[in-house]
Formats: C-alpha cells, sequence, structure tokens
C-alpha cells in the first residue's frame, strides 16, 4: 500500500468517523484500514484521531492534517489530468444521487451518450426522494430540487424549474374545477412531506414577491415522487409539482393530468449540483457534471415561470 492510498484510508476514517464505514465503502478488511492509520501516526510522530468505543475523533493535529492531506489528494487528481486532453481517457467509478423522477425522465435516456464518449467510466445511479449524506454515503455528486440546507458542500446553480398544480380527469369530473382560491376548500390535497409526521403548509403558490400558503384538507400524504403522481392519478386530489421534457408530454399532452389554477402557480424550484468542498474536483466528476448541466438546463427554460 503506498502512501497515497494510506491518506485516502485516512480521509475516508475521518469523514465517515468510523473504521468500520470506510472499510466497507473502500472494500477492505477492517485490520488493513486500522493498520494503515496507525502507520500514518506512527510516521508522522503524532495522534491523528482520538478512539473510544463509541466514536472516532479528528484531534487538532489531526484536523489540520486532514485539511492539508486533502489538498494533496485533490492536486494529485488534477496532476493525472493535466495530459487527458491528449487522448487519455476518463475512468473510474462515479457515485451519484437525484430524485427518481429526473433520473427516470432525464438523465438516464441520455446517459448512453455520455457513456458511450467515456466507455471506461462507471456510475452507480441512486434514486430517490431522500436527502443523502454525500460525504458519508461516499457520493461525488447529488443532483438536489428544492430550498438547499446550510451546508458546507460546493452548491452549482443550475436554474428554477417551473411548477404547476394538477388533478386527475376523473377528479375533476367527480369535483368540480377549482376556478379561485376560495373553491379549494371544496377539494382535497395530496399533501408530500419527504419525512412522515410533520403537517403540511398545504396550498403554495407565488405571489410575485413572496411564497404564501393556504392550509387543505387532504386523506392522503406521501414521500415519493412516484406515489404522488400516482395518488394524483387515482383521484385523491391535486398535487403541485415540476413536470418536464418527456414527463410534461406524457402527463399533460397525454392527458392523464390536467393543470389547474394557473394563476396560482408555486414557486420556481431550485435545482443545483452539489459536491464536498474541494479545490480540485477530478476530472472525470467536473466532465460528469458539466454534462449533466447542459442536460438540465434546457429544462429550467421551460414553462414560463424561470428565474
Amino acid at each position: 500500500m503506498n502512501q497515497l492510498d494510506t491518506l485516502k484510508i485516512f480521509q475516508r476514517v475521518a469523514e465517515l468517523a468510523s473504521f468500520s464505514g470506510a472499510a466497507r465503502q473502500l472494500g477492505l478488511p477492517n485490520a488493513s484500514v486500522s493498520l494503515a492509520v496507525q502507520q500514518l501516526e506512527q510516521m508522522l510522530g503524532t495522534r491523528l484521531l482520538q478512539r473510544t468505543t463509541r466514536r472516532v475523533q479528528l484531534t487538532a493535529d489531526g484536523e489540520a492534517f486532514y485539511r492539508r492531506s486533502q489538498d494533496l489528494l485533490d492536486e494529485f487528481e488534477s496532476l493525472r489530468g493535466m495530459f487527458r486532453a491528449g487522448g487519455q481517457p476518463l475512468s473510474g467509478k462515479l457515485r451519484v444521487d437525484m430524485s427518481s423522477a429526473m433520473a427516470r425522465e432525464v438523465v438516464l435516456p441520455a446517459l448512453p451518450t455520455f457513456l458511450a464518449r467515456h466507455p471506461q467510466l462507471e456510475i452507480e445511479l441512486s434514486a430517490s426522494d431522500r436527502r443523502v449524506d454525500l460525504v458519508a454515503e461516499g457520493f461525488d455528486c447529488v443532483l438536489r430540487t428544492g430550498t438547499l440546507d446550510d451546508s458546507s458542500l460546493v452548491a452549482r446553480p443550475i436554474g428554477h424549474l417551473a411548477q404547476i398544480n394538477c388533478a386527475s380527469a376523473a377528479y375533476l369530473k367527480k369535483h368540480g374545477t377549482p376556478r379561485t382560491l376560495e373553491d379549494l376548500a371544496l377539494h382535497q390535497l395530496v399533501h408530500y412531506r419527504q419525512v412522515l409526521g410533520g403537517r403540511s403548509p398545504g396550498w403554495e403558490w407565488f405571489d410575485g414577491t413572496q411564497t404564501r400558503t393556504l392550509p387543505m384538507a387532504g386523506s392522503v400524504t406521501v414521500n415519493s415522487t412516484e406515489t404522488y403522481y400516482a395518488a394524483c392519478q387515482a383521484g385523491l386530489g391535486l398535487i403541485q409539482l415540476p413536470l418536464v421534457g418527456a414527463q410534461k408530454r406524457k402527463m399533460l399532452d397525454g392527458g392523464k393530468l390536467v393543470e389547474v389554477l394557473p394563476q396560482y402557480r408555486p414557486a420556481p424550484m431550485p435545482i443545483n449540483l452539489l459536491y464536498a468542498s474541494r479545490r480540485h474536483v477530478p476530472a472525470r466528476l467536473a466532465e460528469f457534471m458539466d454534462w449533466l448541466h447542459a442536460l438540465i438546463f434546457p429544462l429550467t427554460q421551460e414553462g414560463g415561470l424561470t428565474r
């Protein structure tokens, strides 16, 4: 094991605060990870990690060494890519997370073209509505819609996706079509919460200055985009969401969903690429993020409600 490999092991242990977690992500035996860190500490003549039965924590020297070693590894990645323009292909694995709807409707249909240009790349794609921990779960980047939490991650804005209000044709036939906000008192809303158990804000609309809300009745609360669509198509109530590209044509033009109250749309939803805060981004990640940005940006120009 060379010293660069040892640095990578130390970095992963520090980021996960776990020897066993680092071993799982790196595909190494626990003993090898522990030995690599011990040898690194012996070489430096200082303790980098404070170990207890319950947790692993960086010491003051460990914090300083972590920052410097991160810069060194990033610089090495940059050096490896210096001559890539001369013909060396991109290679390695990328771990990416995004919503299931974005993966299915936008990214996966275009991915064969990207991989045809970079056949030595391997993509691990996680698709769910869960907000993953990029560092702890070992993701290279995350495509995230919605408001961002305060974070040490770097956010690369792509734009805003227009949102619309929808209902199924069968629901509107049974309950009538709402024309005003007052009409919503006679309707049901399918509530969406990433974490079940909380209260939904109800109907949301953007008045040109701020987002306003109106409490609405609803018998069903869901926590996934797929279920949200399905609940609406089943006639369980109104929904509010971005529809883009082929999905928009399939749902609206195909008659599965009908737009209602277009004058009371929610605010456009921001979409960002998130990645770890580093000075130098590996060439394979930079190339993939550039491709994702170019793929998704045109969708932010659809629907008229962009900002």
